[in-house]
């Protein structure tokens, strides 16, 4: 990617690189340690890092967690508080973003979420190929008013590897 910089009358092209693609859960005020409680219990995803609220004082039991860093499935997101973000809306729920996990029992995947407090939006069942890659799928949303929807790996067959190179 290149930026144009103007140095004496002269445009000199800058490049950087991008070096990390992570997505960004926003939660509400306060409930990044939950959130993270949930994540790795349910899913078993594995906090690589944090960040404390610098202004907590030193009465309060449990520490308030502004932002963590998690890995799940060879992928990295961060939770973060909305406090961290003026002008972001924790609550808006269905924001245009769900995230698909691929998993071997889709139905094992559902009843634990929903047992941890996530809230199951669809059965698990067939669905028809254009829905999803997988072939079953079950769909919830966490206590964060986050979606999740669950699939089988999709199946590897000589037709998807074409349409893969494309």
């Amino acid at each position: 990617m290149t930026q144009e910089e103007v140095t004496n009358g002269a445009t000199v092209e800058k490049t950087f690189t991008v070096s990390a693609f992570k997505t960004q859960l926003i939660v509400e005020a306060q409930k990044v340690g939950e959130a993270v409680t949930f994540y790795k219990s349910v899913f078993g995803a594995v906090e690589t890092g944090h960040s404390l609220y610098p202004k907590r004082k030193a009465d309060q039991e449990l520490p308030h967690v502004l932002s963590a860093e998690l890995k799940l499935a060879g992928s990295t997101f961060v939770v973060s508080d909305v406090t961290a973000h003026s002008g972001s809306n924790a609550k808006v729920e269905g924001s245009n973003m769900a995230f698909i996990l691929e998993t071997d029992d889709v139905e094992a995947a559902v009843a634990k979420a929903v047992a941890a407090g996530a809230v199951g939006s669809m059965t698990v069942g067939e669905v028809s190929e254009g829905e999803t890659e997988g072939g079953a799928k079950g769909k919830v949303t966490d206590p964060f008013g986050v979606t999740w929807v669950f699939t089988f790996p999709e199946k590897k067959t000589d037709e998807n590897k074409e349409n893969k190179e494309v």
